[in-house]
């Protein structure tokens, strides 16, 4: 288990950016998530629709592979089979992630799941190759179970913000989350496979239900988009990371689990 001490993180200075290592350092370090996939969603079809004009069937075989059907929009009639990982986040919340795609096509399409009220809400990753260099890119679509209502986007939530957050990924890696505002944080990698480095960055964070945030962030020197639930209630994150690695020119995708605890919580003066 990592024993990182304050003096060993206060000794540490600046990282420059020419010597971070490579994304794919931290798969190890990471390792398999703890949470087991769910098999909440086997056996069943479902039907969603998102509001650029999609309406994609899911069929759900085992709690590892599904068939996605394009019924609706630009991609209709088209089909797929894909790997995809579930996790209960909450009783009736699913989180999904779908791998589709090879190379610098594969995609990680990611959604949250209310199976009590059929909302969806996904973020579509993929990846842009410019002068030989990728970047991840990520869209963010509403949906709905068909037959459960209209589509009704999730509104933006400042839960986060002024929280600094200590999460537990694995036994060595850990990482502090500083919320500054609604866009914007810093994260501070504290042991592991990118001990000492810190950003800033984008972010975005909607309302899911009391306690529980959907989360992700967008990071300015890494090509990583992460995709993530945190419940502060339980004092959880589930979620995902993504991205083109240009040494290797090769897909990194990392599902991850954590535990956290929240340090403590900045409020301003009024003057």
């Amino acid at each position: 288990m990592s024993t990182t001490t304050d003096s060993q993180v206060q000794a540490r200075d600046f990282v420059a950016q020419s010597d971070w290592p490579d994304v794919s350092a931290m798969i190890s370090g990471f390792g398999d998530p703890s949470l087991p996939a769910s098999s909440a969603l086997v056996g069943q079809t479902i039907d969603i629709t998102y509001d650029n004009g999609w309406m994609v069937r899911h069929e759900f075989h085992t709690d590892g592979e599904l068939t996605w059907t394009f019924l609706e929009g630009d991609d209709a009639g088209a089909a797929g089979t894909h790997p995809y990982r579930a996790v209960e986040v909450r009783p009736g919340i699913q989180l999904v992630d779908v791998l589709k795609g090879e190379g610098p096509r594969t995609h990680s399409f990611t959604f949250v799941l209310d199976l009590a009220d059929g909302r969806v809400t996904a973020a579509d990753s993929g990846i842009t190759i410019a002068d030989g260099i990728g970047r991840t890119n990520t869209t963010f679509l509403s949906g709905r179970v068909v037959g459960t209502g209209e589509i009704e986007p999730r509104r933006r939530s400042d839960e986060l913000v002024g929280k600094r957050i200590y999460y537990r990924y694995s036994e060595t890696e850990r990482y502090e989350h500083i919320y500054l505002n609604g866009g914007t944080f810093v994260w501070h990698c504290i042991s592991g496979a990118e001990a000492g480095l810190a950003d800033v960055d984008e972010t975005k964070a909607f309302e899911l239900a009391d306690g529980i945030v959907v989360f992700f962030w967008k990071e300015g020197v890494m090509p990583v988009e992460s995709f993530l639930v945190v419940d502060l209630d339980e004092k959880r994150s589930v979620g995902r990371m993504f991205c083109w690695e240009n040494s290797t020119q090769s897909v990194v995708h990392i599902p991850f689990d954590s535990r956290f605890t929240i340090l403590n919580e900045t409020t301003y003066p009024n003057d």
